[in-house]
């Protein structure tokens, strides 16, 4: 007898913890299966999220496609629709500075509404609203707001997911530690912190689900061998990125020494005065990628469906150093103080922005921004590979709406228009919603883009003035 298992069969135990299952083929439809029944097994869930990088991309540098800063995203160009000329001038606010202006902007285009709110929800919260009204599947985190951020001045140079009242949709979890404990639950240790952490060390949010681990993947197991290996397979990698997370290195019977801490700076050490800090490349990338994985997992697995991850805050502060290859070339050596032969909040990456200009060379500017593309494409890329592959036969990215913008379409402060407009943004396919494998010209005001796109996802309620002429920018919809 074949059986049939839903798709969010998840392995539960203690201190909230679920782990949902991977996709198995007893949760797809078989041969024999009636048509509307293969249709509903070849539903997928809804899902938006924003993917935001700080500083952005100078207009004219997104005229050069593929063959300047974007070429990162090129290998995934054909699950992409980028879109250049988004105009975010509305959004500009008198006096303020215009990085928190376009960040405030970016996935709202709305300005901010002082320094702890936005101007209105962000387009992954309409949709969740829209398509969960009366709330997820049970035990799922409602909102997942992670990323790497060194700029604190104002929540929304870092935070992009908010409330329909401009809220904070979800707290921002900045530790690799901490993403991976709001995604499957921390272990409930009593007794002093140190302790506590000691036995935390030991111990993995797996152990408490392991005799129905045990069940899914022995002998009595309803589930095919394919699929048992598949089950162990996934739940090992679940381990591996919690022992990552941790830093729980196996280490000699007996033992049990603590885990160092993240080695970057958080909280109010990462933004010292507004003065920068000193970032080794190599600690910035290593960090990010693992919260990147931890996301993409919490996605993977089905826990999250909505919210954002930020690669570096608006406006950000670094002074970074360290040799960026990408596809086994120097692409530059970083030395941001040394080359622009100063210290503190000068000397930082955020300089090259401001003397940016399309008739010199702007080497500096130029491998930032593809840095940042390439590490904004190592996550993309997660939600592309096998272990995101859906039973309608896509990927995850290729089945949700994930948004990638940024702050600013050139960085010059002496022109808001400028700034303001020309910014980058880059949509996937939403389950063949939009088009993809193409860059657009699409001139157009961010609030339309947005407008656009989530009439597209079925809501009902536009972004913006309720008086404002709606100008739908169908170029972008299939």
């Amino acid at each position: 007898m074949t059986i049939h298992i839903p798709r969010r069969t998840a392995l539960k135990g203690l201190g909230g913890i679920a782990i949902s299952l991977p996709l198995l083929e007893e949760m797809t439809a078989s041969a024999a299966m009636t048509a509307a029944a293969k249709e509903v097994a070849k539903d997928v869930p809804v899902r938006a999220f924003n993917v935001f990088f700080g500083l952005g991309i100078p207009a004219p540098l997104q005229t050069e496609g593929f063959d300047g800063v974007m070429e990162p995203l090129k290998p995934l160009q054909d699950k992409l629709l980028i879109m250049r000329g988004v105009d975010h001038v509305r959004a500009d606010e008198s006096g303020i500075n215009a990085h928190f202006d376009g960040a405030s902007a970016a996935f709202t285009a709305e300005p901010p509404d002082g320094e702890a709110k936005a101007g209105g929800p962000s387009i992954d919260q309409v949709v969740r609203q829209t398509h969960y009204a009366t709330g997820l599947p049970k035990g799922m985190v409602s909102t997942l707001n992670a990323g790497t951020f060194f700029r604190r001045s104002r929540v929304s140079r870092y935070v992009h997911s908010y409330n329909s009242d401009g809220t904070v949709a979800a707290t921002m979890q900045e530790r690799p530690r901490e993403v991976f404990d709001r995604v499957f639950g921390s272990l409930a240790l009593s007794g002093d912190d140190k302790d506590a952490r000691r036995r935390r060390i030991k111990r993995s949010v797996l152990d408490s689900v392991v005799d129905q681990y045990r069940f899914y993947t022995g002998e009595q197991s309803p589930l095919s061998a394919a699929s048992r290996t598949r089950v162990a397979d996934h739940l090992e990698r679940i381990r591996e990125f919690e022992q990552r997370a941790f830093e729980m290195k196996d280490s000699p019977k007996g033992t049990a020494a603590l885990p160092p801490r993240s080695k970057l700076a958080h909280g109010g050490a990462a933004d010292p005065g507004g003065q920068g800090i000193d970032m080794p490349l190599e600690d910035l990338r290593t960090e990010w990628r693992l919260l990147a994985d931890l996301y993409a997992l919490a996605v993977q697995t089905d826990r999250v469906r909505f919210g954002a991850l930020t690669f570096l805050a608006a406006g950000e502060r670094l002074r970074i150093k360290g040799d960026y290859k990408y596809d086994g070339r120097l692409i530059y050596s970083f030395d941001d103080a040394k080359d622009l032969n100063a210290s503190g909040d000068a000397g930082c990456s955020h300089e090259w922005w401001h003397k940016f200009n399309e008739k010199k060379k702007n080497e500096q500017l130029r491998a930032h921004a593809h840095m940042k593309l390439q590490e904004v494409a190592y996550f993309l890329g997660k939600l592309a590979d096998k272990d995101s592959v859906e039973a309608n036969g896509k990927t995850i990215l290729e089945n949700s709406m994930i948004t990638v913008s940024t702050e600013s379409g050139d960085g010059r402060h002496n022109d808001v228009k400028r700034e303001l407009s020309g910014v980058f943004h880059a949509i996937s396919g939403a389950n063949g919603r939009f088009k993809t494998g193409q860059i657009q010209d699409v001139n157009s005001e961010g609030i339309d883009v947005y407008n656009t796109m989530l009439t597209a996802m079925g809501a009902k309620k536009p972004l913006g003035p309720k008086d404002r002429d709606f100008q739908s920018v169908d170029s972008i919809r299939v």
